[in-house]
């Protein structure tokens, strides 16, 4: 769950805001603060998500007040005025709320923050998973876990057609189902997986050796009516792995 705080001047505002947040189940509520430094104190106590910030408060404005944190949390900002909107969005905020807002314009506010919120989760997953140099896969070793869509799905080996980098995701596209993308750089997904299974043959590509059905011109083919090249960097340990079946056979 997303933990959260209201901060603003008004009871009457944190009422409602109290009260949107109770409708929302993705949101846990941690404390109604009526001043910048009633919320600094509850910052102090433990971590937040997301505050909601009034811009308009006597003690310090909301601006003032998440430009001097050094680490704020997710913001959306509450505000009667306007013109203040340019000055929140240049803090990062997440997003802009003029009062009166109806409880749609805070829900499409929240989802907004919910997608950032999942976004920097798998982030740190992925950090985590990066530096221990390891990833979940099941008991029998023919599994590899993937977080994806809120989910763990486990995948098998043999499922897995090939793996395509896509900027800081990967694509799993796979022989029975749709492709899976998850947040996973492409150099961690080679040491995940079997070396004697898969291989790497281009920056972007990683394919899995029970589905090439055919190699020519700089390209590998496979099972799927699919194929992907092969870069000069990777072209000779292909071609290592190529004369070894030769041999062998």
């Amino acid at each position: 769950m997303i933990k959260c705080i209201a901060v603003d001047d008004e009871p009457l505002a944190l009422r409602q805001i109290k009260s949107y947040i109770e409708r929302l189940p993705q949101l846990k509520l941690e404390a109604l603060c009526s001043s910048a430094a009633e919320a600094t104190d509850v910052l102090r106590e433990g971590e937040m998500d997301l505050m909601f910030v009034d811009i308009n408060m006597p003690d310090m404005s909301g601006v003032e007040f998440v430009r001097e944190l050094q680490s704020p949390p997710m913001v959306i900002f509450t505000t009667a005025y306007s013109e203040y909107a340019v000055e929140g969005f240049r803090l990062d905020a997440v997003d802009y709320l003029l009062k009166p807002f109806s409880f749609a314009d805070f829900e499409r506010a929240v989802k907004k923050a919910a997608s950032l919120y999942e976004l920097k989760r798998l982030r740190d997953e992925r950090q985590i998973s990066s530096e221990s140099n390891t990833e979940a896969t099941a008991d029998n070793g023919d599994y590899i876990s993937i977080k994806a869509d809120y989910k763990v799905s486990l995948v098998k080996y043999s499922d897995i057609i090939y793996i395509e980098s896509v900027g800081e995701y990967v694509r799993l596209h796979l022989t029975n189902a749709s492709p899976i993308t998850t947040l996973f750089r492409l150099k961690n997904m080679e040491t995940a997986l079997p070396a004697d299974r898969f291989m790497r043959v281009h920056r972007s590509y990683i394919v899995n050796l029970e589905h090439i059905s055919a190699y020519a011109r700089g390209r590998v083919y496979l099972d799927n009516d699919e194929d992907v090249p092969i870069s000069a960097n990777y072209r000779d340990t292909f071609r290592e792995y190529v004369d070894k079946l030769h041999i062998a056979k």
